[in-house]
């Protein structure tokens, strides 16, 4: 098994959200929750944290939590793990979001397996859903695939039209080999990636397929202070079952 780097990229000024990052979930600021998530993951040599910001690597240094201090006209979260992943000499990159405390290492894990194959050059992780609900949700991103679970398009709209029998919603976790992520950071912005403003989508317009695999586990991105409340209901959640 070729282990991969997880990177994760962690940016404090959003727009929706300034200082995310270090916004705390039951007491424990979420870059740390996710970084020990992802440390659990069995397939990974390393994880480090991939920001520009100095408030994210100090509280990084005294948590005790590996960190790169970054170029601060990256444009992207991609970008900025393709930095951190060029100068470590990363062969297998696994881009893990920051805004994802209920990561399961699990979804990691799986995401290197299938990088073992030579012919999949970036890979990344879809979950069965019926919430009609969410299908409607333009912040859930919905997939379709083909028959060997490549996607054929990734929307903010409800795709494909059968809401009786559930979607499958992308999870925003992706694995690379090493030289197609740079290659993908080298590529202009597409036209359905601005539409969309789903960065994925770039790769599939430049005809390069993206694997898709099942995961049984969901996740709750936090993209709103709303959202810590819901993710620290689901934790109590699980804490007392």
């Amino acid at each position: 098994m070729k282990l991969a780097t997880g990177i994760i990229p962690a940016r404090y000024g959003s727009t929706r959200f300034s200082g995310k990052p270090l916004a705390l979930i039951l007491g424990k600021p979420m870059i740390q929750m996710v970084y020990e998530r992802a440390k659990r993951a069995k397939f990974l040599e390393q994880v480090i944290v991939a920001t520009d910001d100095e408030r994210i690597m100090n509280a990084c240094a005294g948590l005790g939590i590996a960190a790169r201090l970054t170029s601060a006209s990256i444009g992207s979260g991609t970008e900025r793990v393709a930095e951190v992943a060029r100068e470590l000499g990363a062969s297998l990159v696994v881009n893990i979001q920051g805004d994802e405390p209920l990561l399961d290492p699990g979804m990691i894990d799986a995401l290197v397996e299938a990088l073992q194959d030579e012919s999949i050059i970036m890979a990344s992780l879809m979950t069965s859903v019926m919430d009609r609900a969410a299908f409607k949700d333009k912040n859930r991103v919905k997939v379709v695939v083909d028959k060997d679970g490549f996607a054929l398009y990734f929307s903010r709209a409800p795709i494909p039209y059968q809401p009786q029998k559930g979607f499958f919603q992308h999870i925003g976790i992706y694995g690379f080999k090493a030289e197609f992520l740079f290659r993908f950071c080298g590529l202009p912005p597409s036209e359905l990636e601005k539409a969309e403003r789903l960065e994925q989508l770039r790769a599939l317009e430049n005809g390069y397929r993206i694997k898709m695999i099942e995961t049984p586990f969901s996740t709750l991105s936090v993209d709103s202070p709303q959202d810590i409340i819901e993710v620290e209901k689901l934790l109590r959640k699980r804490r007392n079952d």
